[in-house]
Order: C-alpha cells, then structure tokens, then sequence
C-alpha cells in the first residue's frame, strides 16, 4: 500500500543525570565527551557519550576509555566497537562515524547493570579534565509553568537558562525529590502522580562540569479526578491474545473500533482536548491510534520531542477511557530493522512509563514493504522483548510485509506468516485496506487469515491506498460486516483535515475548536463516525 501521506535496552526517565566530562588530547583540545544517564531504572541505566571535535580541523577517528567501579558491569552497547579489560573499557568508532568535521559531533551508547558510573576517562589518549575546570553554575531558569495535566502526570516548561560554558540540562524536583532531567528541551512531564492530587515543583540549571543553579520558584499543579468508569478501557481493563482474537479481562473476545491520528508531526494540531472529548463522548470511540513517523519529518529529527508528544497524547486518551495504540510508523525504508536501534530505545522508554496501564497496545512496524516476512519476523523477535522486559502485559502488534497486507500487495498470502509465526505470545498481526482499492481478493485473504492468526486492521479507509479519491462504502461495508462477524478490532485512517478524502474533518476544522457532530465532517467521516458510535458489546461474564 505505497500511498502518499503527509502524515526502543533502556528504560524511562525517571531520572536523567547528566554529567559532563571535557576531553582534551595531549596538547590540545582534541575533542570533547559528554557522557549523560539517558534512562534510569533500579538496577542499571542506559548511557550516552557525545563525542565532539572541538578543533578547527577534521579529525578521523576517536577512542574514548573509562573504568567502571567494582558492581557495575557493560552490557549491549551500539554505534562503537568494544574491548574491555577487568573493568577498564575502550570504545573505538565504526567505519561510519569516525570521521569528524571541526564542530561536529557523534554519540554511541551502551547499558550498565548497576549504579557506578565512568571514572578515569580518556579521550584519543588525553585526560578527562582537560582546561581550566568550570565552577561556574548557570543562572536560574525563569518562568516556571504548568502546561499541561493528567490523572497521572504533569507537563511543565520554562525559560532557558543562561551558563558561561553551555547549560547541558535540566533537573526537575517534586517538592525535594528529583522527578526527572531533561537534556536539549525547556519542557518536561513529570507521571507516575495520583489523580485530583496537589504537587509543587521546582527546576534547576546543569552544566556540563556539573554545576547546578540554584532552586527556580516553584509551581503547583493539580491532576486531573480519576478514570471516569463505564469506558471502554475501565469496563475491559488490561486485555490479552486469547486463541485468536482479542479477550478482555474477563476472558471474552472484543472489538475495539476507533481512529488513527495523520502523522503527528503534520497533525499535532487536529489532537487537543476537545478534539480527543469528541472522539471520546460524540463518536464513542474505543481506541486511539498514535500515528509516530519516523522517517518524513518524524522521530528521527527529534527523538525527545516526539517521545514527549506520545507520552502526552497515551495521558490524554487514559483519562477519557479509550485504549491506545502506540504506532511506530516505520514506511520509507521499508525494512523495519533500519529503525531497529531507535525502535529499542522509543519502546523501552514507553512500556516503563506506562507499565502500569491496562489501556497500552504496541503497533511495532506499521508498514514493512520490500523486504521479506523472514526479516520482518527477525526484527520482531528483537523488538518484542525489549517491550516485555518493561510491560510483560501489554499486547504486541507485529506488521506484516507488503505495506501490512499480509503480503498480498507482493505476491505473498497469509501462508508465510501461518507456516513461520512469529516466536513470541500475546500478540497479534496487523492488516491494513484501502475499501476502493483492495477488492475481495484482500477480503477473502482477511477471513482466512483471521481463522488462524490473531488479526489487528490498525489501518484501513474508504478510498484508494494514497487515502484520496472516491470512496466506496459498499466494500468498506463488507469489511466491516466481515470484522463485526469474527470480533476483528479495527481502527479507521485518519482523525485530521487533511485535505483528502481520508481525513474526516473537512479542511481547516483543526484551526477552530469544534469537533462534535457531522457539520465539521467529510463523507467519509459521517459514515466511518456512525460506524464507530453504534453501540459496543463488550462481554463482562
């Protein structure tokens, strides 16, 4: 379904310390490294190294050498090459981030069991503590205020401080309690907080020596009351794989039905409040489909802001009821194992934060296409433990090749995926449709594919595969009838106004503030709308 549309081991940062450590060659500044605790948890962290050339002329390769203290120990690491003696480790670069323009920069990473951190580190052979030592702290960041709240989470920002060498980051306090640090944003969410609860925070500046600014002036906030109970997420709590279809807690299959928001880097604006209140209370919808790119403008240009987006959007669906489909919408390139390192840190960041919620669904490649079910399965078996180690519940949504097609579009059949299933349970496999471009062959695929594998439509429209041209409601219908029949959940492209014929809100309904009722909706959003509000048949007993 090649169509145009303009639309993670590591754990949450419950604590993101960062320490900076400058690097200097013999006789000169040769490079700078800044090592940083991007995600904590209790028995170990994720790390990284930012490697700089600080010169005026390009340097070809770095090595960078530390001890680790006695209980700490390297685990998986990325972007270098490793050799270690006892505790004292040499990272060297790889063939492709050696080389160094004056200025530039590279990173590589790596996991730590335990709670030491690097001493004695050497860059190209030079101490750690090259130059004259900062002890300077930066000023303290101004303006500190509340943006955002949740049943379970805050969202704060403030202004920029200032620092006579470089602020490197961010400490955010829960009254005397570190919540949460923060590197190259003014912006934090603080979860894990109870619902209708007061809490007062502060923020202080960090430089790259470590020095800390003092205690801006503090903000309170209060959550939001708790989950509002008779919603889908309430009444069907944390649901499972049962045989193959999708059970709730009480062990009885369901249908979820719902939207998918446009790209989020092209749509942000289309998902607020009041557009989520009538998704949620006009539409009756069940399910939330956060649509992430990663290539096209998405989580590659900024990991920490779309991550931060998520988060903040799995928040908002969690207080209106509605279950959530966290969506890493891998399209070009096709391969979803190009992604697969930033897939490990995105995921591994999600399920810690929200372990906790029963309302969670992981859609792990949207749409692998040009490369074969052997390796979509590979990458799959990498990525769905890195889920598990954090949220052993959650139910896992695997894509399939040619464009979630079941391999149709190249050829394939759901055979492939029968005959070589993918080795992990509770999860399901994904199929997504285009009503006027894929007619009953895709169709009759779909009823044999859900006779004997768990099926997921995470994405389907009235129109062509591009999301544009006429619609047809007449074989969308028979999909749908077919779905309702074998308790398939399903969730509709898109929740935008966008202006194809795909995206329900005719154009420019996002720059406004009303949501509710067909006024504001396209044809094909009045017709997937009266679908979604038809009453729902969730089984308790």
């Amino acid at each position: 379904m090649s169509r145009l549309r303009t639309a993670v081991s590591g754990i949450l940062a419950a604590t993101l310390a960062v320490a900076g450590v400058l690097i200097a060659a013999p006789g000169a500044h040769a490079a700078t490294a800044n090592f940083a605790k991007v995600q904590e948890w209790g028995s170990g962290y994720e790390a990284r190294f930012t490697v700089r050339n600080d010169t005026a002329t390009t340097i070809t390769s770095w090595r960078v050498d530390f001890d680790l203290p006695a209980g700490s120990t390297l685990g998986s690491y990325w972007d270098a090459l490793l050799a270690s003696s006892g505790n004292r480790h040499t990272f060297t670069n790889r063939s492709w981030n050696g080389t160094l323009a004056a200025g530039a920069s590279t990173t590589f990473g790596f996991i730590v069991s335990g709670s030491g951190t690097p001493t004695n580190c050497t860059v190209n052979g030079g101490p750690c503590a090259g130059g004259s030592a900062d002890t300077q702290a930066p000023s303290v960041p101004g303006n500190v205020r509340v943006t955002g709240t949740s049943t379970s989470s805050v969202s704060l920002a403030w202004n920029a401080a200032t620092d006579n060498v470089g602020v490197t980051g961010y400490d955010v306090y829960r009254g005397s309690t570190l919540a949460t640090t923060v590197v190259g944003a003014t912006s934090a969410t603080v979860g894990g907080l109870s619902p209708a609860t007061a809490y007062t925070f502060s923020v202080r500046a960090r430089d790259a020596a470590g020095n800390l600014s003092a205690s801006s002036a503090t903000v309170t906030a209060t959550t939001a009351p708790g989950t509002v109970t008779g919603t889908p997420a309430s009444i069907n709590g944390q649901l499972r794989v049962c045989g193959v279809q999708l059970c709730n807690r009480y062990g009885r299959p369901i249908q979820l039905r719902g939207m998918s928001t446009h790209g989020i880097q092209w749509y942000s604006q289309c998902v607020n409040d009041a557009s989520l209140d009538a998704l949620a209370t006009d539409w009756n919808a069940d399910v939330l489909r956060i649509s992430m790119y990663i290539q096209e403008g998405g989580y590659e240009t900024d990991p920490r802001g779309f991550t931060d987006r998520v988060h903040d959007y799995i928040e908002r669906a969690t207080a209106r009821g509605m279950y959530a489909i966290v969506d890493w919408h891998m399209l070009t390139p096709g391969d979803p194992n190009h992604n697969l390192a930033r897939a490990r840190t995105f995921f591994t960041e999600i399920a810690q934060r929200h372990k906790d919620k029963t309302n969670i669904l992981y859609e792990v490649a949207n749409e692998p296409n040009g490369v074969s079910w052997a390796s979509i399965k590979s990458y799959a078996e990498q990525i769905i433990p890195v889920i598990r180690a954090q949220d052993p519940d959650g139910v896992v949504l695997v894509g399939t090749r040619a464009w979630s097609s079941l391999g149709l579009s190249e050829g394939s059949s759901e055979t492939e995926i029968v005959n070589s299933p993918v080795n992990a349970s509770n999860i399901m496999y994904t199929f997504h449709f285009y009503a006027t471009t894929h007619g009953t062959s895709y169709l009759n695929a779909l009823s044999r594919a859900a006779d004997r594998l768990p099926i997921f439509v995470t994405e389907f429209g009235t129109q062509t595969a591009s999301g544009d041209g006429a619609n047809d409601f007449a074989r969308a219908q028979q999909y749908l009838d077919l779905m309702a029949t074998k308790k398939i959940s399903w969730v509709n492209w898109n929740f935008s106004d966008d202006f194809r014929s795909g995206a329900v809100f005719t154009t420019g309904t996002c720059n406004g503030s009303s949501y509710t009722g067909t006024g504001v909706l396209k044809p094909a959003g009045v017709w997937i709308r009266d679908r979604i509000r038809t009453p729902d048949n969730f089984l308790t007993s």
